[in-house]
């Protein structure tokens, strides 16, 4: 009977919602961002640069890379820059405003920082690197409006062009891994080396087989995946965040992704919901904490990875679908909508910085 009881609450326990407050667990991600860039940031060799790029692939923002570099130098010093409007389309240049924005974050206008050229620059030694840290993540996020770091790129190198190694920085991709380079510095596209996706996978805990699947969808080991305070993973999927929780009692996989977010909880938004949900052969859509999240439950028992690859798929679909008609019909705000990533400003450009 006990047991009974454990398994019911398990599958109707309303006091631990799927998907809980997404801004707390998309805060979480930055500061765990943040916490691993300042280590890799102490650990850059002279002569060596990271690269932390958002995807344009995600953010839909065409031929503009917003990118932030930092290289090591001698003397225990480090020098960043960012990228300026003379690197960027005119119609993705920034604004004079946002320009502010980035100069008081404490970046110098570009040409100020010797080598910076065109581009924002600072130079700081490696003690203030908890400092350069917090400056990189709220440029690459509050500036180049990257929604959370599963969007972002990154890869180190030398001053050759060789890659060079690097702790995991959270849940941000890893180019390290797709890559290889040859003695001339070129770069190629290495073919995955893992085999099936359920290949000697039968005994393993279903922790662990979906650690695994979830490492390969994301081109990483399963030891550098990231899992967030509610033991989620998230995983960037296209223009999607979609996060993937293990359950033991019952054995089931939860793959979830916010549709809109700051969304006002309404009766009318509750009946369209459910009249979605309806119509959906699998899944369902809810509303918790002002956002509106899809799930798709994908069972634990016989795991199949074929199974899970699918319903990030589908997550993908969803909220490519749903986001625009549900946005236009109840207002609220897509996770990575057109609000999010930087913009075309209307009237006058400011040419290079000013």
């Amino acid at each position: 009977m006990a047991d009974d009881q454990d398994y019911e609450a398990a599958l109707f326990d309303d006091e631990d919602p799927i998907g809980g407050d997404l801004k707390e667990k998309v805060a979480e991600a930055w500061r765990d961002f943040a916490r691993h860039l300042v280590d890799a940031l102490r650990q850059l060799a002279p002569g060596t640069t990271l690269d932390l790029t958002l995807d344009p692939t995600a953010s839909g923002t065409g031929d503009a890379i917003y990118s932030v570099q930092v290289t090591g130098e001698d003397g225990d010093m480090l020098a960043a820059t960012a990228v300026g409007n003379a690197d960027l389309p005119s119609e993705y240049r920034l604004g004079r405003s946002v320009i502010a924005q980035v100069v008081a974050l404490g970046w110098s206008p570009p040409g100020v920082v010797p080598g910076s050229g065109e581009a924002f620059g600072v130079r700081v030694p490696k003690s203030d690197a908890v400092q350069l840290s917090r400056l990189i993540m709220r440029t690459l996020r509050d500036i180049y409006g990257t929604p959370h770091p599963a969007f972002l790129t990154y890869l180190a190198h030398d001053a050759q062009g060789l890659v060079a190694a690097l702790p995991a920085l959270g849940v941000a991709r890893s180019l390290a891994s797709i890559v290889e380079t040859d003695g001339e510095g070129s770069v190629a596209v290495v073919r995955a080396k893992h085999g099936p996706a359920g290949e000697d996978q039968d005994d393993l805990p279903l922790h662990d087989k979906v650690i695994t699947v979830v490492a390969r969808l994301m081109k990483t080991t399963p030891e550098e995946l990231t899992i967030d305070p509610d033991g989620d993973i998230g995983i960037r999927s296209g223009s999607a965040m979609v996060f993937v929780r293990v359950r033991d009692n019952p054995p089931l996989v939860d793959v979830f992704s916010p549709i809109l977010t700051e969304i006002e909880p309404t009766e009318r938004l509750y009946v369209k919901l459910s009249e979605l949900t309806n119509r959906m052969p699998i899944g369902r859509l809810y509303c918790t904490n002002d956002t509106v999240w899809a799930s798709v439950p994908v069972f634990g028992r016989d795991f199949q990875a074929t199974h899970l690859m699918l319903a990030v798929q589908v997550m993908t679909g969803l909220a490519d679908e749903l986001d625009d008609r549900l946005q236009g019909e109840f207002g609220g705000k897509r996770f990575f909508g057109e609000n999010d990533a930087p913009k075309q400003v209307e009237g006058e450009r400011t040419g290079m910085y000013l």
